[in-house]
């Protein structure tokens, strides 16, 4: 007895030390949950836990159980079916076709897409829904005037409340029903919580909007909204093929709707040349338009419009005998070269040094830092050192430009062009792995896996895009908790710690435990990381809902929602620290928004749960 006390005491020990590593900023993350790992092994085989029969209680597998724990392989393999969505853009068109129903009324705009991102949250890690989000939000706020630091958090706070819904809301919900699981419990259905789970994100959702924006300051920073307008244009050229989209487009107002933000220099129709305004002018085949745009309007107008990229794939492709059909346009990477010194390419007009050719990427357009440029036609300029090309090609060709000595690779402008050819192949596997997990029809696990299969078999995603999308620090943090969750069972800590609390709370009902763990929860997870807290306090739960004698469940689900009331630190939640940078937030901002919201889930909760578990 006294050698198992002291095991506990010494897990006791490892997880002190790790809420520390996890939570400080001095060691990477990696290394803190590896060393966890690597200690509980040391600690275990020097002095290993017996029973009275000699038996071992927690061997080293019993501690590296976590890699293969169903919960672990589940969250990994959403986080590839997550990326599959973002990559193919496959919400971001019905979500911008939503937006604008309401774009003469930016509130309820606002309000409208905090609200899909609660629901969209509840079926998908909310990691990628906050990024899809981001520029959407940024430009709402824009919209209305107002600084994007009053909109940020609200939508981090709004991924973090609608995954607190359903089992696969959150890796927070799964790990704690595999530790559930583990302890000798059913486990989780999808909707198990769903009712409590709705009423604390709705309270919480009303706050994110109402209340948060109020509390933010409104704090944008220099280059905000400032650059795309005031920065650098490159011109662009575009030869309109007889299957183009911009076939038959009508001017409106001087612009053509899919080229918005994007300002037309003039447009060759045979020997013309029509000057602007082109007021209800329709584009035709063969038209030659020359244009000038920012990076990023050239980039919103190929993701609203891929098959726009055909007109400069086929234009650069005429004297290349490979066919050009869609497959051209997927995999494509947006990125910037600046014309070295000494090039070979300088003083020479860009239908003379064939570029695409040499490197198998498309110029779409030419950014001259000193001056704008004049001339008629972007294939005429003569190419000078510290000239920008805007490129379109495949990740590998553009990543062999590093060693081409024309051209120095700007590897920061690198962004992967949305495959919105693929992206209805994306949702319907998205959509199989909901309804399969959400009916029962297969486990979780095997419907989270079948569906990264998918979506790498279907080409929604290759090898490297998928292998990216496993966030590493997820991967490992997860090990350790369940390491340490493992060892607090074995050695009797989550029985102690159930004892110890419902000693100081001596003579109090269930629902008043119930309350006061909730918010004990709550404050670690904000100091922890939301899927630390949960593995941890789940043994505890399970043991304080023994020893009141009711229902374990009911502590249990009061771990998943309090584990994600990570709102008052940017550590509490990925999303948090996901929209730091937008926002330009300071701790505090954290703090003064998320603490009341913690306060509030925590009193909703501990009015409603005890009405609708009986336990009054």
């Amino acid at each position: 007895m006294i050698e198992t006390q002291l095991h506990m005491w010494l897990v006791f020990g490892f997880i002190a030390v790790a809420m520390y590593a996890f939570a400080s900023d001095r060691i990477e993350l990696e290394i803190s949950a590896v060393a966890v790992i690597a200690g509980l092994l040391l600690l275990f085989y020097f002095y290993p836990l017996v029973d009275k029969q000699g038996n071992d209680l927690l061997s080293a597998r019993d501690i590296l159980a976590g890699l293969a724990d169903p919960a672990l392989i589940t969250v990994l393999s959403l986080l590839v079916v997550g990326q599959g969505i973002v990559r193919t853009g496959a919400l971001e068109k019905p979500i911008r076709q939503l937006v604008t129903l309401r774009r003469h009324h930016p509130i309820m705009a606002i309000a409208l897409v905090l609200t899909i991102v609660m629901v969209i949250s509840a079926f998908m890690n909310n990691t990628p829904v906050v990024v899809i989000f981001i520029p959407l939000m940024t430009a709402l706020a824009e919209r209305m005037h107002r600084s994007t630091s009053t909109l940020m958090i609200p939508l981090s706070y709004a991924s973090i409340l609608g995954g607190m819904t359903t089992l696969i809301g959150s890796s927070t919900n799964l790990l704690v029903s595999a530790s559930a699981t583990q302890a000798g419990h059913a486990p989780i259905g999808f909707f198990d919580f769903s009712v409590p789970g709705i009423v604390l994100a709705v309270a919480g959702l009303l706050y994110a909007m109402l209340v948060v924006p109020r509390l933010l300051p409104n704090r944008d920073a220099v280059t905000d909204g400032s650059a795309p307008i005031s920065g650098k244009q490159f011109i662009v050229q575009i030869e309109i093929s007889p299957d183009s989209p911009l076939v038959g487009e009508r001017a409106v107002a001087g612009q053509f709707p899919s080229l918005r933000n994007i300002t037309i220099r003039f447009i060759q129709r045979e020997e013309k040349l029509l000057l602007p305004p082109f007021d209800d002018l329709v584009l035709r085949p063969c038209d030659s338009v020359v244009f000038a745009g920012t990076r990023k309007s050239l980039t919103d107008a190929f993701a609203d419009n891929p098959e726009i990229l055909h007109d400069f794939l086929e234009n650069d492709d005429q004297s290349d005998s490979e066919p050009n059909d869609k497959q051209n346009t997927r995999d494509q990477t947006l990125a910037e070269v600046v014309v070295a010194p000494a090039s070979r390419m300088i003083g020479r007009a860009l239908h003379q040094i064939s570029f695409h050719y040499q490197t198998g990427c498309v110029v779409l357009g030419i950014q001259r830092r000193s001056r704008m440029i004049r001339t008629s036609r972007m294939t005429d300029i003569r190419l000078e050192a510290g000239d920008v090309l805007l490129l379109l090609g495949k990740r590998q060709e553009i990543m062999e430009l590093r060693n081409n000595p024309d051209v120095l690779l700007l590897e920061w402008s690198t962004r992967e062009l949305p495959a919105l050819a693929l992206s209805l192949r994306a949702r319907l596997i998205f959509g199989a792995v909901i309804l399969s997990a959400a009916t029962g029809f297969v486990p979780i696990v095997v419907a989270a896996v079948a569906g990264a299969t998918a979506m790498v078999v279907s080409g929604c995603l290759n090898i490297h895009q998928a292998s990216r999308s496993i966030d590493r620090r997820i991967f490992l943090l997860i090990w350790a908790a369940l390491g340490l969750g493992a060892a607090m069972q074995a050695t009797g800590g989550a029985s102690y710690l159930a004892h110890q609390a419902l000693s100081l709370l001596d003579g109090a009902g269930p629902a008043v435990v119930l309350s006061i763990f909730f918010l004990l929860v709550a404050l670690f997870t904000n100091v922890l990381s939301n899927n630390a807290t949960a593995v941890l306090f789940t043994p505890v739960a399970i043991s304080i809902g023994t020893e009141l004698g009711v229902d374990p469940m009911i502590f249990v689900f009061a771990v998943i929602f309090a584990a994600n009331c990570s709102f008052a630190t940017p550590m509490g939640y990925q999303t948090n620290l996901l929209v730091m940078g937008p926002g330009h937030y300071k701790f505090m901002d954290y703090f003064k928004a998320g603490a009341p919201l913690v306060i509030l889930l925590w009193l909703v909760f501990s009015i409603f749960a005890p009405l609708y578990y009986g336990l009054l």
